[in-house]
């Protein structure tokens, strides 16, 4: 499941450009492989007496932390890549506007996730082709989660 935490100071991004920057990150996960339903976005302002940055107020900076526990990066060069499009994603909702950034990306355990109590089951096999599909949890066989 990707976690998007995006810390920003009220009034930098609007309300339509949450809507537009959480439909543009999900469907960058959908077009992986990825169910919608594994996509969160949090948008989380802080008032700029509590937003510091480099011991300064800052209403200007938005701060991203992206959590994925559904696939790992399997080589730097897929890192690169999926960073790449989150960037261009961003643009013309921060960049484009004068906002500074930062964006960082944890990898998480695997085994310490659950949809709505169920393990989720592995990339590529029937049970998970049944969540893309239904886009939701259900609950499956594991003769279904299967690789192979």
């Amino acid at each position: 499941m990707p976690l998007h935490r995006i810390w920003y100071a009220p009034g930098a991004i609007s309300e339509q450009d949450k809507e537009g920057l959480a439909a543009h990150i999900t469907k960058l996960y959908t077009t992986l492989g990825l169910p919608a339903f594994y996509v969160s976005v949090l948008f989380l302002p802080v008032e700029e007496k509590n937003y510091f940055v480099g011991g300064k107020k800052n209403k200007k900076f938005v701060r991203i932390i992206v959590q994925h526990i559904a696939r790992q990066f399997e080589s730097n060069k897929q890192a690169d890549f999926f960073i790449e499009q989150y960037e261009k994603i961003l643009a013309p909702f921060i960049k484009e506007r004068g906002l500074d950034w930062e964006v960082s990306i944890e990898q998480t355990d695997r085994n310490l996730w659950r949809e709505n109590g169920l393990e989720p089951p592995l990339y590529g096999t029937i049970a998970w082709k049944e969540w893309v599909r239904l886009d939701k949890p259900v609950p499956f066989d594991e003769k279904d989660n299967v690789i192979g």
